[in-house]
């Protein structure tokens, strides 16, 4: 009768060590894709350049890449390429543009300059010569949450001279342009 065992079963042993180890791997994965998530919804948004007014930096379909989160921390400083939607509208296309002038300053062009407060900025980027002023034919005085921004490519550009676009709210800032992505000869950091 030795085989013979009556109500008794036989208990399984919990393996601690191979649960300890799954639990470690989700935990990872999950860490992973977590990061991946954080990563690409601050700094990874895709946005396609459209036309030609940031020419020479930027040309018509290079695919840049923006980061959300800089403007979480701090205010758009002047010279940066920032990512906005018109009139703050979601089914706009992304315009991109630099930013020329600060909330609460005044901005004029006189003598072929653009001018700050009435002093003459210092641009560190290829440009070319506006022609048609617009909106810059007088003085405009922004607002405490106002950008004025405008393209490289002054020519062939509808930025904050347009009625249209006028100056941009920092609300209707989506990010700062930091990376071309694609074409592959086009890639480097946006400045």
């Amino acid at each position: 009768m030795s085989g013979l065992s009556f109500g008794k079963k036989r208990r399984k042993r919990v393996n601690y060590e191979v649960i300890q180890e799954v639990l470690t791997w989700v935990f990872r994965i999950a860490l992973v894709c977590f990061l991946a998530f954080v990563l690409v919804w601050y700094f990874g948004e895709k946005v396609s350049t459209i036309g030609d007014s940031m020419n020479p930096r930027l040309e018509n379909g290079d695919i840049t890449l923006m980061n959300r989160l800089v403007y979480e921390v701090r205010k758009p400083k002047r010279g940066e390429v920032i990512a906005f939607r018109p009139n703050g509208s979601e089914t706009s296309h992304c315009y991109i543009k630099r930013v020329i002038g600060l909330p609460g300053e005044t901005v004029s062009y006189e003598d072929g300059r653009i001018l700050i407060d009435g002093e003459a900025i210092e641009e560190n980027y290829v440009t070319t010569q506006i022609e048609d002023a617009g909106l810059l034919e007088e003085p405009i005085s922004l607002g405490q949450d106002e950008y004025f921004v405008l393209g490289d490519d002054r020519k062939n550009s509808e930025d904050s001279r347009s009625a249209n676009v006028g100056n941009v709210k920092q609300s209707e800032i989506a990010g700062k342009v930091w990376i071309v992505i694609s074409p592959i000869k086009h890639f480097g950091f946006v400045k």
